[in-house]
């Protein structure tokens, strides 16, 4: 088994930065999971077109070599290229589709019953309906691993190799700076179980890719 950072994200302001208000385009870390059976996708946030170069330039494949598509969560940042992979099985963890479903079934009641809203509507449910929940064990060596706070059912990825591990942490961990004091996004769902993920990924990650910045070696170690 092994892992490629595909893509390396960034968030749109960085208050570790003194940023206030956005200055460029989030985009989420994407990364490559090959293993002797499936070729996994994590987070497939950039444009679908830059993306597919992306993926040619890091790995020299294309997008129908990718097998499976995993979310961390489901805000839109982070599957903005989903559609380049209609033919990959899509997973998240059960819980955040199930939150999702529930977040939909309440829009239906307030969204303007416009052709714009119900088109919205339709896509949104278009798109939970092809994802499927996650197993416990993705591959061989590469668990799920449930990070809740950012979203009710925010999860993770732990990849287990002989010597290390390491853990594809979503939006759990935003960037090595927030790792490194041990903040988490002030726009949590709740952010106390934000925290209790975060201190979870220190004691058991060796090796952390974070959602919005390139991957680190975890400083306990």
């Amino acid at each position: 088994m092994e892992y490629t950072v595909i893509s390396i994200g960034t968030l749109s302001k960085n208050p570790l930065w003194q940023e206030r208000v956005a200055v460029r385009t989030s985009h989420s870390t994407t990364t490559l999971i090959r293993s002797a059976s499936a070729v996994i996708l994590v987070d497939p946030s950039l444009p679908a077109h830059i993306l597919e170069a992306r993926l040619n330039e890091r790995t020299g494949l294309k997008p129908d070599a990718v097998t499976h598509v995993f979310l961390t969560n489901l805000k839109p940042v982070h599957r903005r290229g989903l559609d380049l992979f209609p033919h990959a099985v899509h997973w998240a963890a059960e819980m955040e589709l199930e939150i999702a479903r529930q977040a939909l079934t309440t829009a239906a009641r307030h969204l303007p019953q416009d052709a714009d809203g119900q088109t919205k509507l339709t896509e949104e449910r278009q798109l939970l309906a092809a994802i499927r929940p996650a197993p416990d064990q993705l591959v061989e060596g590469v668990d799920l691993f449930p990070l809740p706070g950012y979203t009710p059912g925010q999860a993770g990825l732990l990849l287990k190799f002989a010597a290390r591990t390491v853990m594809i942490t979503g939006d759990a961990v935003p960037t090595q700076g927030h790792f490194e004091a041990g903040q988490v996004f002030q726009e949590s769902f709740d952010i106390n179980q934000a925290k209790e993920s975060l201190a979870e990924v220190y004691e058991i990650a060796d090796v952390i890719v974070p959602g919005h910045d390139n991957v680190f070696i975890n400083p306990r170690g």
